[in-house]
């Protein structure tokens, strides 16, 4: 099989052979994979609890067909089409735990969708209700809304009932277009006073729950920008992985700053975050009220391309990778 592969920070397609599984595993022939900053991140150096070994195969989430059961799977058949969580995803063959696979109904949801929908969608219930504690008519600030985890972060919170919902960017192009997923009021952070803005939102009190994806030194401002009693939700550092922490001002302001990933959590955890969401969300999904932007399609080999442009910012939306199974049974040339 032909396998997207990480070797001293270099990605190499390689021809492999078709994984084992164990018996609370599946064995799925891939169709579509997305592409997270995580994948990225991979690259350079950091660990994201991708399957390691001789040949490292990279990739987070993909969507595809079942073509073998372990001897403990009894709720999934061969033949089953399902988005799946977990590593080594970037082939043309991948092993899912049976616990990080959900069923994917290809009449009603897309391939692009399956394979990138589920990371998302959970990430940002488990920042937003879990562990935002959200109620209806709260106010939402999610902090980086342009990547595709944001976008999904804005139509959930507009989803389920958010009486405003803030997104920021420092791309004004990309950040003018956050209104058609749900953001009502554009923050633009290249502004030295972008602090001032959401203040003036909220009657200076700031937001119920600001969902952070950059960190770094933006901290002190985020918590300035969120109100007493307020949710800081930690779900990501691309501003940084240290930052100026303004102690006195995180007890003044008495805020519950929570960090959280799924690379620390046990399959179990997991499982029950996917259920939460799902539970949740997924009649959103079904109506299109949530979905992903897909910014390109590209083929697998097109791995390394497609990370240099996530690197380089220049995609709105999810990039998205097929397979040769996928083009030839959709008769894609």
């Amino acid at each position: 099989m032909i396998a997207v592969t990480l070797s001293n920070n270099q990605i190499e397609i390689k021809e492999l052979p078709v994984p084992q599984i164990k018996p609370d595993q599946v064995l799925i022939k891939v169709y579509a994979c997305g592409l997270n900053r995580s994948d990225l991140l991979e690259t350079q150096g950091q660990s994201f609890g991708h399957a390691g070994g001789e040949h490292k195969i990279i990739g987070g989430e993909f969507a595809g067909k079942i073509v073998e059961l372990g001897k403990s799977v009894n709720n999934f058949n061969i033949g089953d089409n399902v988005m799946c969580r977990g590593g080594s995803g970037w082939a043309e063959y991948a092993v899912g735990n049976f616990k990080r696979i959900v069923k994917l109904d290809t009449d009603r949801i897309t391939w692009e969708q399956g394979a990138s929908i589920q990371g998302s969608l959970q990430t940002m219930h488990d920042a937003i209700v879990t562990n935002g504690k959200f109620v209806k008519g709260q106010t939402v600030f999610i902090q980086g809304a342009t990547s595709g985890v944001g976008l999904i972060g804005l139509q959930i919170a507009k989803s389920l009932g958010a009486s405003k919902v803030f997104g920021s960017s420092t791309n004004k192009i990309k950040l003018n277009k956050l209104k058609e997923f749900g953001a009502d009021v554009l923050v633009d952070t290249s502004s030295d006073n972008w602090l001032d803005h959401v203040l003036k939102a909220t009657n200076g009190e700031g937001v119920d729950i600001l969902v952070d994806m950059l960190s770094g030194n933006f901290v002190n401002k985020n918590m300035e920008a969120t109100k007493i009693h307020g949710h800081i939700v930690n779900i990501g550092r691309l501003a940084g992985m240290n930052g100026n922490f303004n102690y006195d001002l995180h007890a003044k302001r008495r805020l519950h700053y929570i960090g959280t990933t799924g690379r620390t959590r046990s399959v179990e955890e997991n499982e029950m975050v996917a259920s939460l969401a799902n539970n949740d969300l997924w009649e959103s999904v079904l109506a299109g009220k949530i979905r992903h932007v897909i910014y390109k399609k590209m083929h697998l080999i097109k791995a390394k391309e497609a990370l240099d442009i996530m690197n380089n910012n220049r995609h709105f939306g999810k990039i998205i990778l097929f397979t040769d199974e996928f083009l030839n049974e959709n008769k894609i040339n």
